[in-house]
């Protein structure tokens, strides 16, 4: 949120685990455009067409997905943008075959950044894999570009044209 905060007017960050709003509080405490609020993204309510982008960081697999992906349709301004980094599940073989190629630079990555294996705040396991993710998007967000990143991430990206 502070890298977002910097570049914006207004940030808001939301999450149902009271410690996780916590930490973003001690983080964000001195940056007056930030703000978190403790809820539920199906149960945060804004005016519609409020916001310019919405992201979920490895956040939407904790959520039901047409519904987490439906919402952003509501709350965001015309040409407003939905910009994703998710976890899909591995699923069939392409997804595990991908994994797999990847999994030497993702090592290297987590040593380079110095990852620890728990960060403090709730995991959940994603349960759709990418094939399932792209076509709930073809049909509650159509045009999302979405492609394979690191660490079982993919990133989706859409506008509300």
């Amino acid at each position: 949120m502070q890298r977002l905060a910097a570049v914006s007017r207004r940030v808001i960050g939301i999450d149902p685990d009271p410690t996780t709003i916590q930490q973003a509080q001690r983080r964000l405490h001195t940056i007056a455009s930030a703000s978190v609020e403790l809820t539920d993204f199906q149960d945060f309510t804004a005016p519609d067409q409020s916001f310019d982008v919405i992201t979920f960081v490895a956040i939407l697999h904790h959520q039901p997905l047409r519904d987490a992906l439906g919402k952003p349709r509501r709350l965001l301004r015309p040409r407003g943008e939905l910009a994703v980094v998710g976890l899909a599940a591995n699923t069939t073989l392409s997804d595990w075959a991908w994994s797999l190629l990847c999994m030497p630079v993702a090592l290297v990555g987590s040593r380079l950044h110095r990852e620890t294996p728990h960060i403090g705040v709730p995991i959940t396991e994603p349960q759709e894999g990418l094939a399932q993710i792209r076509r709930v998007a073809d049909d509650v967000v159509p045009n999302a570009a979405i492609r394979r990143g690191l660490y079982y991430r993919y990133l989706l990206h859409w506008r509300n044209w």
